[in-house]
């Protein structure tokens, strides 16, 4: 009875919090329930991110491929994203249409003898509706991304008389489908940063740095053993790539997860009256 009032009633602290990073620490909980929220937070939570590329002309050294899939790991800014439709859910009958696609174009030609750097920067949004603001500009440089004063990513280099021109569409997608829809650069996750459960088994624990969380005092490397221990306290970090600010992740990754439980509730439900 108490243990399922603790677990009924889990606490958030967040103790840390920018557009590029979140920490927070999730309290009163389950092992399941906090793997749960990291799992959904770098596979199932939607961004946009290229995924269509017509190339017109291409002299690089690099393959259509190759810069196919380089364009489709730039991390586009993705608030967008929640009001998008999957293509594969939309009812436009053309190849896309503004509620489910955005389009870039790129065209650079290197006509002198020095290198020539193509990168984000040189994506170009077609305006298919009525705005002229592109809705997802590329998150590092170039169209007003949170980190545009920060160095555009590079897609290929030109030497003299290389051309690269194309078309590319941008869709909404989530980690699952491909890792270049995943908004996170990363997802640190602790529980037990004194080892006191020993799920690590440290064979020299004065040689091992000291998790940030450690409550031990200076001279103690290592918790006493608690064999009937659980973990019931995480903590984690949450990396935004630059696709989705690091707040946003976590409570796109909330709602995506209530969603899915929703879903089975009702499935669930349905399969008893019948």
């Amino acid at each position: 009875g108490t243990a399922g009032a603790k677990m009924a009633h889990p606490s958030v602290e967040i103790t840390h919090c920018n557009d590029e990073e979140c920490k927070l620490v999730l309290g009163s909980t389950d092992l399941a329930v906090a793997n749960s929220i990291r799992r959904v937070m770098i596979a199932e939570v939607p961004t946009m991110a290229i995924d269509w590329v017509a190339v017109e002309k291409n002299t690089t050294v690099l393959c259509d491929e190759f810069i196919a899939h380089r364009l489709g790991l730039i991390p586009l800014k993705s608030e967008i994203a929640s009001r998008m439709n999957y293509c594969r859910e939309c009812t436009c009958d053309s190849f896309g249409c503004e509620n489910c696609t955005v389009q870039f174009t790129l065209d650079v030609r290197c006509d002198t003898e020095a290198q020539r750097s193509v990168t984000s920067a040189d994506l170009h949004y077609v305006a298919t509706g009525a705005g002229q603001d592109c809705p997802c500009p590329p998150a590092v440089g170039g169209l007003g991304g949170p980190y545009s004063e920060q160095k555009p990513i590079l897609i290929a280099k030109l030497r003299q008389f290389q051309h690269l021109k194309l078309r590319a569409l941008a869709k909404k997608g989530f980690g699952k489908e491909h890792a270049k829809w995943n908004p996170t650069a990363g997802v640190a996750f602790e529980y037990d940063p004194d080892n006191a459960l020993r799920h690590t088994t440290f064979e020299n624990p004065e040689d091992w740095p000291k998790s940030e969380f450690s409550q031990l005092p200076a001279d103690k490397h290592q918790a006493p053993y608690d064999p009937m221990g659980k973990p019931n306290k995480f903590f984690l970090t949450v990396e935004s790539c630059g696709s989705l600010r690091s707040s946003d992740i976590v409570m796109n990754g909330l709602t995506v997860l209530r969603e899915k439980i929703t879903r089975l509730q009702q499935e669930l439900r349905g399969q008893q009256d019948h």
